[in-house]
């Protein structure tokens, strides 16, 4: 049987050359690795959040902070109310699938409730900001 020509060569999406349908060219190549180890990072990120040791580490960080959202007590970027204590969370200054290392470092942790989280997470508060902060409660110890 003889195969068409069109179903030979094909045209690759990840380098917009044309290509052999059994070839993987460099940057397809790329792409999956790149997936895997996204895929991989997930993973690890999925199973810290779970561990004792994260528990543990966010409890020092809420104690660090007296359990305050540490952007409303400096009144920062739409706080309504000063004394924030319900809602918080540990929020990592550097994203954990940006630098795993530091995901227990106490100069990447910072208490904040719910509303200013999501700000911190979409870079509404730049993250120079809190740096700084983490910074200051750090010094404080």
């Amino acid at each position: 049987m003889i195969k068409k020509w069109r179903d030979m060569l094909k045209s690759c999406t990840y380098c917009n050359r044309i290509h052999d349908s059994k070839h993987i060219c460099q940057q397809k190549q790329t792409a999956i690795n790149n997936r895997q180890r996204r895929y991989k990072t997930d993973r690890e990120i999925d199973k810290f959040r779970s561990s004792g040791a994260w528990r543990r580490k966010r409890e020092d960080i809420r104690e660090r902070d007296k359990y305050l959202c540490q952007i409303c007590i400096r009144n920062l970027y739409g706080t309504t109310q000063q004394y924030t204590y319900d809602n918080q969370s540990v929020h990592h200054a550097i994203p954990l699938d940006e630098d795993f290392e530091k995901r227990l470092d106490n100069d990447n942790l910072i208490t904040s409730c719910d509303n200013h989280h999501e700000m911190m997470e979409s870079g509404e508060i730049p993250m120079d900001v809190v740096l700084k902060i983490i910074a200051e409660q750090e010094a404080k110890q």
